[in-house]
């Protein structure tokens, strides 16, 4: 284990750096720390003599050890149950307020970097996101600069046309929840229809583990009556709803018991909610505590 207390070790210095590259790159809190645990490994048995610039080498491990369960983390999600949707981060409230940060950070911009191959999302992220060169990608994935610019391009077109295009009014958006929480609460059917876009999609996420929609609700009517039919459940009598924001943007926590069990993003359209995604899995929720919340950093570059 590192310690703590070595505050000029490398690895400390950029380790928010380094969960921040992992995360964008694999879409879970979980993986992320594991990545990071396997990055100190390698760091701690490295002949440092050898290692010119420390950020790099250390940037270049998470990238590559993240490609690698990247890798395995699509055979695996073949046989996910339900819908499959990042891992929720609870981020600083100063990242709302910077939209490009929020944006790749978003859990609507997690969800298209999944449609990309592992190597098209680690050459997007090292050149978009955090601004490598692309004689710098080329060296970190170890491929010829040529081919990483036509990744690059190829990348860049694929996430451009599947890039949210939603309202960012903060203002908007702060009402819209204030609203949205109050018609939950209070179980209003009509309430919460006239808060949803006419072609409003639903996505749970409960792995299998905890009652959720199996298959994506499509449709105002349909989405609202599932919503608020969920919510009357005895079971979740004492629930307890704020906003919070996660992954950039202001969402929507949900407790019960005084534990996190799920959280609620969504998109904006005219202002009206175009897309609500719930991760209520369980095995999903490490992400969502203070404790584990993090203040993203915008760069990594060495």
């Amino acid at each position: 284990m590192v310690d703590a207390r070595d505050e000029q070790d490398p690895y400390i210095e950029h380790r928010r750096l380094l969960f921040a590259t992992a995360y964008r790159m694999l879409g879970s809190v979980t993986d992320a720390e594991d990545i990071l645990q396997d990055t100190w490994l390698s760091w701690s048995t490295a002949d440092r003599d050898t290692v010119r610039h420390p950020k790099a080498y250390l940037v270049r491990t998470v990238t590559n050890l993240s490609l690698n369960r990247l890798t395995s983390a699509r055979a695996t999600r073949e046989t996910y149950v339900g819908p499959w949707l990042p891992e929720p981060l609870l981020t600083s409230p100063d990242i709302a307020a910077e939209t490009e940060l929020a944006d790749s950070v978003s859990t609507a911009m997690l969800v298209v970097l999944e449609t990309l191959s592992p190597v098209e999302r680690a050459v997007f992220l090292l050149r978009e996101v955090f601004g490598y060169s692309h004689a710098e990608i080329a060296e970190t994935l170890e491929r010829p600069e040529p081919t990483v610019r036509q990744i690059a391009h190829r990348a860049r077109e694929h996430v451009q046309a599947r890039r949210p295009r939603f309202d960012t009014d903060h203002t908007q958006r702060r009402q819209v929840t204030t609203r949205f929480l109050d018609a939950c609460a209070g179980g209003d059917l009509n309430a919460v229809m006239e808060l949803l876009a006419p072609q409003v999609t639903a996505w749970s996420d409960g792995g299998g583990k905890v009652t959720a929609a199996r298959r994506p609700l499509h449709g105002t009517d349909h989405v609202a009556r599932w919503l608020v039919g969920f919510l009357a459940k005895p079971e979740l009598a004492a629930l307890t709803m704020e906003p919070a924001v996660i992954n950039g943007e202001l969402g929507i926590l949900a407790t019960l018991g005084g534990h996190t069990v799920g959280a609620l993003s969504f998109d904006l359209t005219d202002g009206r909610i175009q897309n609500l995604r719930f991760q209520v899995n369980p095995d999903k929720l490490s992400g969502l505590t203070p404790d584990n919340s993090l203040a993203l950093p915008r760069s990594v570059q060495p």
